[in-house]
């Protein structure tokens, strides 16, 4: 047996993940030797350093991943896995909202008195599944990553313990994603069958014949693979879990899975159907995407607002933001020919085909607007799990829109923050959050997506009414009397800066990462 030529370099792209996952095992290690405090007794032991620890490594792993982004794209381990920048953009989004979702943890579990080492270790190992995912070019390769990051999220969401809350969510989350698990293996055998490969850059070369022999498998099998990853997205109709699971996972967790899994699964999504969607029919699968986009869309913006309860309003908010995301994906697969009309279909804007450059322009709205996201949404529930009081959480008034009411008299710097992620997640000029829904929507006009673009437009008008509602309880509803004043956090605080700086500074003056998108929309073979 010839054993296979690896050097150092095939080990560039998953060097983000391995500094992640030697931050882990640090913080593993490293409980193993604390020793009781002199100050507090010998049942308190100090864990003030943890997160420390987990920032430093995060730090080191995002600036990896800055580097690998002007690295030339390659294949590496035989083609398993691969480097370009557009994994490696994905690493540093990833990056971001593990560093601001470590901050949020930091204050959330010192007021519960719940500063555990594995806490912060499996937020690492997650963010390390969450950034090899960016780089599988092997589906059975990419089924492992989805469920490396899984699990870690499965014991974070069940970490507290206390109440049902967060054995339900964990309960949920683990039975429907170990489901759409089986539905992704089953999908990536059915593939298998039919090509007799799993590597996607050899597969795509033999689909042509494979869908001569066996159309109706390649095309259940391309299903099956895109149910499961849908799932990780929370595109409809594959979206029944993330209301109770965002509701129930710790605030810090929910921040994580929102903006990092989301992330990485869009990652894949891309990267698998543009490697196998060159032989395949392109107005199936424009067709395909537009319809998930229209019903993520519009079913995340009805079911978000009548809801009161702020954290699942920002999970139903979530669901609608992967429908703008998968507008984006949709645009991806726009060829010429004749125009097929309606919502779904292009117009005559797209009959001379989608070029390269504007493929690649697309790549980039996606890019930039999960990174839009990511500042935003974390932002969002670090106010959120701000004002968290562990004895209402069980009753279900942790998190209701009383909670905001005067806000800008109790804490005007959260009230302003939580304005800003506000308004960028609703998408108002001249925040982040805008540009994002600006790049979007422009891939989905240039590709000929037009009316799907205006139903896109119409969605988020609606969305800005729950959006504005948080605000209005915030600065025009008076204080509650009885109201204890939140603590503040230093931690939260922090990352709450961090990201209102982002909100504000990106939106103004995205240009600062230009260089940086105009690379990650180069995928490796495109």
């Amino acid at each position: 047996m010839t054993l296979p030529d690896v050097t150092f370099a095939d080990f560039h792209p998953i060097l983000p993940a391995l500094i992640l996952m030697l931050g882990g095992a640090v913080l593993l290690f490293a409980e193993v030797f604390l020793t009781p405090s002199a100050h507090h007794g010998p049942a308190h032991v100090s864990r003030a350093h943890q997160p420390i620890i987990a920032l430093v490594f995060t730090a080191a792993a995002a600036l990896v991943s800055g580097w690998l982004m002007f690295q030339p794209a390659r294949a590496v381990f035989l083609g398993f896995a691969v480097l370009d920048p557009f994994s490696a953009f994905l690493s540093l989004t990833v990056c971001v909202g593990l560093g601001l979702s470590v901050l949020i943890a930091a204050g959330f579990l010192r007021h519960r008195k719940a500063e555990r080492g594995e806490f912060y270790a499996l937020m690492l190992f997650g963010a390390a599944g969450m950034s090899l995912l960016g780089v599988s070019n092997e589906l059975v390769v990419l089924f492992i990553n989805i469920e490396v990051l899984s699990v870690s999220t499965y014991a974070l969401a069940a970490y507290l313990r206390r109440g049902p809350r967060p054995a339900e969510a964990a309960f949920k989350y683990f039975i429907l994603g170990a489901f759409s698990s089986a539905v992704l293996l089953y999908g990536i055998s059915l593939l298998y069958g039919a090509t007799g490969t799993t590597q996607l850059s050899a597969m795509a070369p033999q689909m042509s014949a494979a869908l001569a022999k066996t159309q109706g498998l390649v095309y259940l099998g391309l299903g099956l693979l895109l149910g499961g990853l849908a799932f990780k997205v929370a595109a409809v109709p594959f979206h029944m879990w993330t209301p109770d699971v965002y509701e129930g996972a710790p605030t810090p967790v929910t921040a994580l899975m929102s903006a990092g899994v989301k992330a990485a699964a869009f990652a894949a999504l891309v990267r698998v159907f543009l490697a196998l969607g060159h032989n395949l029919d392109s107005h199936l699968l424009a067709t395909l995407f537009a319809f998930l986009a229209l019903a993520t869309m519009v079913i995340g913006n009805l079911l978000a607002i009548p809801q009161r309860n702020v954290k699942r309003m920002l999970a139903y908010s979530s669901i609608a933001h992967a429908g703008y995301v998968l507008l984006g994906v949709a645009s991806l697969f726009v060829s010429g020919g004749a125009p097929t009309g309606g919502v779904l279909g292009a117009t005559p804007l797209a009959t001379g085909g989608l070029t390269a450059a504007l493929r690649q322009d697309a790549v980039r709205g996606i890019l930039f607007y999960l990174l839009a996201y990511t500042v935003s949404a974390v932002g969002a529930f670090g106010v959120v799990s701000a004002l968290e009081r562990r004895e209402e959480e069980d009753r279900g008034t942790a998190w209701d829109l009383d909670r905001f009411a005067g806000l800008v008299h109790r804490r005007p710097w959260w009230a302003v923050a939580m304005t800003a992620f506000m308004l960028s997640l609703g998408g108002i000029p001249p925040l982040v959050g805008f540009m994002g829904k600006l790049l979007i929507f422009k891939s989905a006009v240039d590709a000929g997506l037009v009316w799907l673009a205006v139903v896109g437009i119409l969605a988020s008008a609606a969305g800005a009414y729950y959006y504005l509602r948080v605000v209005v309880y915030m600065f025009m509803r008076p204080a509650p009397e009885t109201g204890v004043l939140p603590e503040r956090h230093g931690w939260t605080e922090a990352a709450l800066l961090l990201s209102t700086a982002a909100v504000v500074v990106l939106g103004i003056a995205p240009g600062l990462i230009s260089s940086w998108l105009s690379q990650a929309g180069k995928l490796f073979g495109q």
